[in-house]
């Protein structure tokens, strides 16, 4: 299963950036994908999951209305949109992937992404 993030970058407050998750068409086809972060002196928080058919979605209360999880299938990518950026969304993302979608611990990781966000 392979994963890569890109598309993090220091952009500031109010900014919008697209995140993007490059998946294998197996994994792509086969898995749930989450949109994690991990910024310093906290605890890693999963941001965005879409389902292997993109039928559900889900956000932390934190981004809802400002982020957005997409797939799309014929770039085997899932993106995440982040509009209204705030200092506060700094952090490392990382993109996971798992067959169960309401898994508490997803099973496969990419590499992350940093996004720095100045006020």
């Amino acid at each position: 299963v392979q994963l890569q993030a890109s598309g993090g970058g220091l952009v500031q407050a109010g900014d919008s950036l697209r995140l993007s998750c490059l998946a294998s068409r197996r994994t792509y086809s086969n898995f749930a994908v989450g949109w994690f972060r991990h910024a310093p002196g906290q605890e890693r928080e999963l941001v965005a999951r879409i389902s292997r058919r993109g039928d559900f979605t889900d956000y932390a209360d934190s981004v809802k209305d400002r982020f957005t999880i997409s797939r799309e299938g014929t770039m085997n990518t899932v993106y995440l949109r982040m509009s209204s950026l705030k200092p506060e969304d700094t952090a490392v993302y990382f993109c996971a992937a798992d067959k169960d979608y309401y898994s508490s611990n997803y099973r496969y990781w990419g590499q992350g992404t940093l996004v720095t966000v100045s006020s």
